[in-house]
């Protein structure tokens, strides 16, 4: 995700917090900001799961990825 929507995620949240608060619009916007985000966390944490080996005391190797 780059970092201008990150940046955009938080200005809301900050904007959020004010006593104006948000439009819908900014709620849709920021909603739909942070499912992209998760969803960008969750394929880099796939991602590194998937290039994990564990070693065990005996040497044998298991990797987490997806069985």
């Amino acid at each position: 995700m780059e970092q201008s929507k990150i940046d955009r995620i938080n200005a809301l949240a900050r904007k959020a917090k004010t006593p104006e608060g948000l439009t819908e619009a900014e709620r849709a916007e920021q909603k739909a900001l942070r499912d992209e985000y998760r969803a960008a966390f969750r394929r880099s944490l796939t991602g590194q799961l998937d290039n994990t080996v564990i070693v065990e005391p005996d040497g044998t190797k298991h990797h987490l990825g997806h069985q």
